[in-house]
């Protein structure tokens, strides 16, 4: 048996049950009779967002079954064919998986920084953003940061990526400033590569001038 996702990384099926999450998770737990069949199941990450699943068994010329929502499931047995998709409860989940659900770390939390045109100083309205960025932070026990610079595409591409990983490097500082370990904290620029708001060249767009902050 096989099972791949379509969106992200799937957990590898097992010899008896396999619960599939949205992020890189393997995780398996047992079924009624691990011995004549392994249960594939679908589940959210912890952020909300379902990914897809693909699952095929062994069998000859076997069709891939696919999951596509959250709880979908399947079973493939001895023989290599899978099962039509249910759904599995959200009792059945919680009672099956509940505890490992639990120890699974927290979603990602983004926040959006704007910026002054040309410039790396926020605006005052992103500057009121950085207590609960420091929050955010310090409430994961082994917090990792990235800081993604951003432009509009005024001025040329190679002078707008310095100017994405200025304004990346300043909110770093700035983080530093109030007490973050800089070391836990990586900065990076898209530069105009990766615009908010599409736009022709040589255009002024506030949206555009950002420093994304994803917080693991």
């Amino acid at each position: 048996m096989s099972v791949s996702r379509l969106t992200a990384i799937v957990a590898a099926a097992a010899a008896s049950s396999v619960l599939v999450a949205c992020g890189p998770r393997q995780v398996r737990t047992p079924v009624p009779d691990p011995k004549t069949a392994t249960l594939v199941t679908l589940l959210p990450d912890a952020d909300g967002s379902t990914g897809r699943a693909s699952v095929t068994g062994k069998a000859p010329n076997a069709q891939p079954t696919e999951l596509a929502s959250a709880r979908e499931s399947t079973v493939v047995g001895l023989n290599g064919a899978t099962t039509k998709v249910t759904i599995v409860s959200a009792d059945d989940v919680q009672r099956q998986y509940g505890s490992l659900l639990a120890s699974l770390p927290p979603a990602a939390q983004h926040f959006t920084l704007y910026f002054r045109f040309e410039s790396d100083e926020l605006t005052p309205e992103s500057k009121a953003l950085v207590p609960d960025i420091l929050n955010a932070v310090k409430g994961r026990p082994v917090p990792e940061v990235v800081a993604t610079g951003h432009t509009d595409t005024t001025g040329t591409p190679a002078s707008n990526f310095e100017l994405g990983m200025k304004r990346a490097t300043m909110v770093r500082a700035l983080l530093a400033d109030a007490g973050l370990d800089p070391a836990s904290i990586e900065v990076t620029s898209h530069g105009e590569a990766a615009l908010l708001v599409s736009t022709p060249d040589d255009t002024y767009e506030p949206k555009n001038r950002r420093v994304e902050i994803t917080i693991r």
